[in-house]
């Protein structure tokens, strides 16, 4: 058997981040379903900090989009659909025959709970399906159960039959208005030639293939953890029966050597995909290149958690905090904060990397990226609350 191929970190760090979409500048054409192919999903989520995720990380790629230009693919022309990877994500339409393993998983999963088990969630069910069979799609708020507790988490029973039904496939996502889910039968909303499930090993196979394209290179960690859609002993069979999968090691930003895989095509993408731009991007918390913790700290040498629901006092850098991206490395971190009735995006927080030197030249360049995300979610100002490091004068607000 051969040796591996080895990968330097530098080549590494390209490889990754062409593959996530963050290579070239964010102009040109804009095709969002292409967008959301090449990426394998958009993770979408409730919190309008200053524009919410799934147009931030579509707009980091191509920043003639706008905000809600995505939801037409669901609506409208049924491109994409709405299930769970590690969150709620928008998937495109294609991958449908193999994700019928996943409803089948978190069904399965939730019909364990005892919840389900209950005479009142057989009753909700069915209740519920008799209604959108007849008035067609809806949202939870056509439904008035109450919750048994007052507790943050605690769902009215008519909301956990939706999302068992939802989880399991049993209903999808109709579209969205103003960010609220309608729910609707799947006949009406997937396609039939789409609906019939493809055998598991053959969903495993496209699946795994599809994350590793996705990815490049990775370990079977980095592969079961892309779709969430599988286990890791799923993964380890998997690589077992692939024999056209190629050896290779990726030295770290520690200078260490990790074993990992590559598809068949590897050394042509080596040769092929060239350096990042060297523009300074504002990525989401919850962007595909940094989901992955333990790759991104890899990979970049930069340790990143998102501390939305982690307590005040316990928090290291902040609420909603940004990771700044500027070539192949990470320079530092800023939180951010709009005020859409006054049109003002408010730096709260900013942290430079340590061994990054922030002049007066990084600085224009983040405040040129600020500018343009500012303009995505229609803010005028451009308010800093927060010290700049670095600034030889004072900036005006802008």
């Amino acid at each position: 058997m051969s040796a591996p191929l080895r990968i330097d970190n530098k080549s590494a760090r390209r490889l990754w981040l062409g593959v996530a979409g963050l290579g070239p500048t964010p102009t040109g054409p804009l095709d969002v379903l292409g967008l959301i192919r090449q990426l394998g999903f958009v993770q979408i989520d409730t919190i309008r900090n200053v524009t919410r995720a799934h147009n931030h990380i579509l707009w980091s790629r191509n920043q003639n989009y706008r905000e809600g230009m995505l939801w037409p693919l669901l609506g409208r022309d049924r491109a994409i659909f709405e299930h769970f990877t590690h969150d709620a994500s928008l998937i495109p339409m294609e991958v449908l025959p193999y994700w019928q393993r996943q409803f089948d998983r978190l069904g399965a999963k939730a019909r364990r709970g005892p919840w389900y088990q209950s005479g009142l969630a057989q009753t909700e069910i069915a209740n519920i399906r008799a209604r959108i069979e007849a008035e067609g799609a809806l949202s939870t708020h056509a439904f008035e159960t109450k919750a048994e507790s007052r507790e943050m988490w605690a769902r009215p029973p008519h909301k956990k039959a939706l999302d068992q039904m939802w989880y399991a496939g049993e209903l999808a996502t109709c579209y969205r208005e103003n960010f609220v889910k309608f729910y609707n039968l799947p006949e009406r909303v997937f396609p039939a030639a789409l609906r019939p499930h493809a055998a598991d090993t053959e969903a495993i196979d496209w699946l795994c293939r599809a994350a590793l394209d996705r990815l490049s290179f990775a370990t079977p960690g980095e592969v079961q953890r892309f779709w969430a859609a599988m286990d890791a002993g799923e993964t380890r069979d998997w690589v077992a029966s692939a024999p056209d999968l190629v050896p290779v090691e990726i030295e770290s930003a520690d200078r260490r050597w990790t074993a990992a895989l590559a598809p068949p095509d590897i050394e042509t993408r080596l040769a092929q995909t060239p350096a990042p731009s060297t523009r300074l991007r504002l990525l989401n918390p919850f962007d595909p290149a940094i989901r992955d913790r333990l790759r991104l700290e890899r990979l970049f040498g930069f340790a990143y958690r998102n501390e939305m629901f982690v307590p005040p006092a316990q928090r290291r850098w902040g609420y909603y905090v940004y990771p700044l991206l500027e070539g192949d490395r990470f320079v530092g971190r800023i939180e951010l904060k709009a005020d859409r009735g006054r049109k003002e995006l408010r730096v709260t927080g900013f942290w430079p990397e340590p061994r990054v030197t922030w002049g007066n030249a990084r600085h224009d360049r983040l405040a040129s990226e600020l500018g343009r995300f500012a303009r995505l979610a229609g803010l005028h100002h451009i308010l800093w609350d927060a010290p700049q490091p670095g600034r030889t004068e004072t900036s005006e607000p802008r």
